[in-house]
């Protein structure tokens, strides 16, 4: 289990560039929906969830005619007002249908660093939460000028996370994480897959955003995680444009079984040097497992045909033996109590 899949409250970005299309100018609703999926299953888990999405600017522009260059600020606060709209009631319309109360919430700068306005902001988003509300978050480009903006939505979902208390921030967005050269220019560009400590060398690696549509880069993203990082808040920055995003990166942490074992068993969860780390009731026989293990939850109906639980072993029903960390692991039928 990772950060995520552990987190108590999650607070997950959405860029502009995936939330609306480039051409229509339209919300992306096909990709949406698969987003509100991941979103009711991190809930279904017992997670806590909050929203921050870009989109309203984007949306509005070209509804009032704006459709190329950069906006003067008015123009921008027009676009907004124009797009905020639209963009709630997409949430609203798919949330609602599975039963979740959805709530706006429009914040800026000031809301998170004069202190009377961040415990308001605080105070307002953990009544929603304990009242079984998804926040919905996003800057107020209506009113904002450029003194008192975050400028773009990494750094203002950085700010709900340490303002939340959550456990994980999640960014979605238009690049896979964070590479060490641009990988639009340089093809040798390579993926730093963990990075623990925000170095000089690492903050060096921020670029500007590829999209057209967003205001963000890596630059922000690494702001971002100087601020998450601070408030002992877990990042992951992720390719947002495959359907699911969020549920293509929760961890397929299984390597291999050993036994024969049916769903609801109890099994062993060995460490790759064979010691036994964990025991827990598998939600897979050992056939299925085998078939399964290392691939994405989203595959799983595909391979078995029949659409089972998204976790090999629920952190309900696992108990852990040690708690240091070990990499990938095997599941293996439990031998005889000794």
């Amino acid at each position: 289990m990772g950060p995520l899949t552990q987190a108590r409250r999650v607070v997950v970005k959405v860029g502009s560039a995936l939330l609306v299309d480039a051409e229509s100018a339209r919300v992306n609703r096909a990709w949406l929906e698969t987003l509100v999926e991941d979103l009711l299953c991190l809930r279904k888990r017992g997670q806590r969830v909050i929203l921050v999405s870009s989109g309203a600017i984007a949306l509005g522009r070209r509804r009032l005619g704006l459709k190329h260059g950069t906006l003067r600020l008015e123009e921008s606060q027009a676009a907004a007002a124009v797009g905020q709209i639209r963009l709630a009631h997409a949430y609203k319309e798919l949330l609602e249908s599975n039963d979740v109360t959805v709530a706006q919430v429009l914040l800026t700068l000031e809301d998170s660093e004069r202190r009377r306005r961040y415990l308001n902001a605080r105070a307002t988003l953990e009544s929603l939460l304990e009242l079984g509300a998804l926040p919905v978050i996003n800057e107020n480009d209506t009113v904002a000028t450029a003194e008192i903006r975050y400028g773009d939505n990494d750094r203002l979902a950085a700010r709900v996370a340490q303002m939340t208390a959550a456990d994980c921030l999640v960014l979605l967005s238009d690049v896979a994480g964070l590479y060490n050269a641009d990988p639009n220019r340089d093809p040798n560009a390579r993926l730093i897959p963990e990075v623990r400590q925000l170095t000089p060398q690492i903050e060096a690696m921020g670029g500007r955003s590829a999209s057209g549509l967003g205001s963000g880069g890596m630059a922000a993203k690494i702001a971002a995680a100087r601020i998450a990082l601070s408030a002992g808040c877990h990042m992951c920055i992720a390719a947002g444009a495959p359907r699911h995003p969020l549920r293509r990166i929760l961890p397929a942490g299984v390597t291999g079984t050993r036994g024969r074992f049916d769903r609801g068993d109890t099994v062993s969860v060995l460490a790759t040097d064979g010691s036994e780390v964990a025991r827990g009731i598998v939600a897979y026989s050992d056939g299925d497992a085998a078939r399964i293990m290392g691939r994405k939850s989203s595959e799983i109906a595909e391979l078995l045909g029949f659409r089972g639980r998204d976790e090999m072993i629920h952190r309900d029903d696992l108990v852990l033996l040690r708690q240091e960390g070990t990499g990938a692991v095997a599941v293996t039928a439990p031998q005889p109590a000794r």
